[in-house]
């Protein structure tokens, strides 16, 4: 990386950041230099063979580190990064190889097993001297949750994306971040970001719970006016199609209770309605809510009393 001088102090802050967390790692391993963006759909996809790779390599002295070229822009103009993802491998401070072209698992190892032949490398902890901060994860994670419930959707948005960072491929992290972005109505970015979950993962829970969110919240607006839908189920409370209606926009702004009441209105009066919608959508918004929520527990006893009772 070149020297620069009268460097802002935002560029000081990067370049220091950059000292510690590459440089510095790299006077003694080999590292794995990953630019990547949060939009960038190709970096998602590749992130897990890095990971996956570098942890195989890890006793061999090889370490992952990354840049997010939207946060640390000096540093990716430094290293000329036209496009991304953008890998290269760095030891003792200096680009030794540019990895961009390896995108396979086995390409990505016969390129450093390469480079390890011919560098002093010094063998590492089979975890790469990387502590083990799922606990750390796990206890950010529930606290993003509690904010999110709390309806501080900037602030959890915030905490969801720095884990993101510690744990890019984490289930429950990308369904959190995900179902953080339709609460606050960016239903796109949502869409985008759970359309690039590998298909491995779509199958889990919270992948399934965060779509179920993205497909619920696609029937209402949150920015919508119900107003002119409150009162046409008043002046007819019989009209289940509009009660519907109603019950999608207040899921969509996350009113969940007052939705939860219009739904069961729906059902007690006529469960077979349409094909049993509105049953169908309170086991969506169960679904989103999380089973094991309390609130769901109850709901469900009271959808029980109405069909057995």
């Amino acid at each position: 990386m070149a020297t620069q001088l009268n460097l802002t102090e935002d560029q000081k802050a990067e370049v220091e950041q950059f000292r510690t967390d590459v440089v510095e790692p790299s006077m003694t391993k080999l590292v794995i230099l990953d630019f990547w963006a949060e939009w960038c759909g190709p970096c998602k996809q590749l992130t897990p063979v890095l990971e996956k790779v570098a942890a195989d390599y890890a006793d061999k002295g090889v370490v992952l580190k990354k840049v997010n070229v939207d946060e640390q822009k000096f540093i990716a103009a430094q290293f000329q990064v036209q496009s991304i993802p953008a890998v290269y491998a760095m030891f003792q401070g200096q680009p030794v190889a540019d990895l961009g072209s390896a995108r396979s698992e086995g390409q990505l190892k016969q390129a450093l097993d390469q480079i390890l032949q011919q560098l002093p490398v010094e063998p590492g902890a089979d975890d790469g001297g990387k502590p083990d901060n799922s606990a750390e994860i796990a206890q950010y994670v529930e606290m993003a949750e509690n904010v999110l419930a709390d309806g501080d959707h900037e602030r959890a948005l915030g905490i969801f994306s720095q884990v993101l960072e510690m744990a890019p491929t984490d289930t429950k992290v990308i369904s959190g971040f995900a179902r953080t972005l339709i609460a606050m109505g960016k239903i796109d970015e949502a869409r985008q970001m759970l359309g690039q979950v590998p298909e491995d993962m779509q199958s889990d829970p919270d992948i399934v719970r965060a779509q179920a969110a993205l497909d619920l919240v696609g029937s209402g607006a949150a920015d919508e006016d119900i107003g002119p839908l409150e009162e046409k189920v008043s002046a007819n409370p019989d009209d289940h199609e509009a009660r519907l209606e109603l019950a999608n926009a207040q899921i969509a702004k996350g009113n969940r209770d007052a939705a939860a009441d219009n739904l069961f209105h729906i059902i007690e009066a006529d469960r077979e309605w349409n094909d049993g919608a509105a049953r169908e959508r309170l086991l969506k918004l169960f679904e989103v809510v999380g089973l094991e929520d309390p609130w769901v527990s109850q709901q469900r006893r009271r959808l029980s009393a109405i069909l057995f009772g």
